[in-house]
C-alpha cells in the first residue's frame, strides 16, 4: 500500500491542509491538475484523492462535476476546510514593512479590506502555496504572500497577520475519492448519497423525477446541471441527498427517479461531515 493521498496544487495549498486534517497518517502527494490527482489513484501511486468541489463564497469548482463520473473513483468521505488566510513574510519582518502581497487572484479578492487598510498593493501569483514559496525564495522584505498557515510552516515564513479574510465563514468542501466504494453506515451525522443522472426526453421529466424526493421526505441538499461533451441538448445533473440508498424513503425516491431518467450513477454513499452544519 502506498499510504498516500493525492491533491491538486503545491505543498501548503488548502487542498494539502484538507489532506492533513482528514488523513494525518497519510503522506500528501502534490499533483499538477485534478486529472493527475485522479490518475495517481488509478495507477496506484496514491490510495486516495482529495478533490475540492465547492466553496461557500465562489460556488462550485470548475470542471470537477464533469470529472467525477468519468474518474472511475468513488466518494467515501467529505471534508470541510475553513479558508483562513494569513499574511506571510520573511522572518523578522512586520506588516509595516510590506508593500506588496502576492497570491492567487481569488485570495487577493478575499482580503481587500486588510490590504486597503495597510496600503498593500496586490500582485497576482499562480496559486497560494506557490506565492508563499516565491516569497521565501525571493528574499524581498517588502513582499508577502497571502496563503494558508500550513504554507507559512512549510516555507519558513512568519505570520505577520492571521485570519485577514473579509468573509469569516468562507469554507471549501472537499470529497475524498477511492477506487473502492464503501456503502457501510458510519459517522455520527447521518449519510449522504451523491449521484448523477440525465432526464428522459419527455415533458416535465425533471419535475417528475424530483417529485419522488419531495413526496418521500428526502432532503436534496444540492442539484446542479452541466452540459455533456459540450452539447446544448444533453444535460447531466449532479445531486446530493441526505440518507442511504437502503433507507425505505430513499429507495422509493430513487425508484421514481429511475423511471424518468437515464444513466443514473451513484458516485458515493458516505458519512455527512459534522462541519456541513
Amino acid at each position: 500500500m502506498t499510504n498516500r493521498i493525492a491533491f491538486q496544487g503545491e505543498p501548503g495549498a488548502y487542498s494539502h491542509e484538507a489532506c492533513r486534517n482528514a488523513r494525518q497518517h497519510m503522506e500528501a502527494l502534490p499533483c499538477r491538475t485534478f486529472e493527475d490527482s485522479i490518475e495517481a489513484v488509478k495507477t496506484g501511486q496514491a490510495e486516495l484523492a482529495m478533490l475540492p468541489v465547492e466553496n461557500s463564497t465562489y460556488g462550485r469548482v470548475a470542471d470537477i462535476h464533469s470529472l467525477l463520473p468519468k474518474s472511475g473513483l468513488h466518494i467515501i468521505e467529505e471534508a470541510f476546510v475553513r479558508v483562513h488566510i494569513n499574511l506571510l513574510g520573511l522572518p523578522g519582518t512586520k506588516v509595516s514593512d510590506i508593500k506588496h502581497a502576492m497570491s492567487h487572484t481569488v485570495l487577493l479578492g478575499q482580503c481587500k479590506g486588510f490590504l486597503q487598510e495597510h496600503g498593500i498593493h496586490r500582485v497576482t501569483g499562480a496559486d497560494t502555496a506557490g506565492s508563499a514559496r516565491h516569497v521565501s525564495q525571493a528574499g524581498d522584505r517588502s513582499l508577502a504572500a497571502l496563503a494558508s498557515p500550513l504554507a507559512g510552516e512549510i516555507y519558513g515564513l512568519d505570520a505577520l497577520a492571521e485570519h485577514i479574510e473579509d468573509n469569516s465563514t468562507n469554507t471549501t468542501r472537499f470529497l475524498i475519492m477511492s477506487p473502492d466504494s464503501d456503502t457501510s453506515r458510519r459517522g455520527t451525522a447521518g449519510m449522504i448519497t451523491t449521484f448523477v443522472f440525465q432526464v428522459r426526453n419527455i415533458p416535465a421529466a425533471l419535475y417528475k423525477a424530483m417529485g419522488g424526493f419531495a413526496t418521500n421526505g428526502v432532503n436534496m441538499t444540492k442539484l446542479e446541471s452541466y452540459m455533456v461533451d459540450g452539447s446544448f441538448t444533453a444535460t447531466q445533473f449532479y445531486a446530493d441527498i441526505e440518507g442511504h440508498p437502503d433507507d425505505p424513503n430513499v429507495a422509493l425516491a430513487l425508484d421514481e427517479l429511475n423511471y424518468f431518467t437515464t444513466n443514473v450513477e451513484i458516485l458515493g454513499v458516505y458519512p455527512a461531515d459534522p462541519g456541513r452544519n
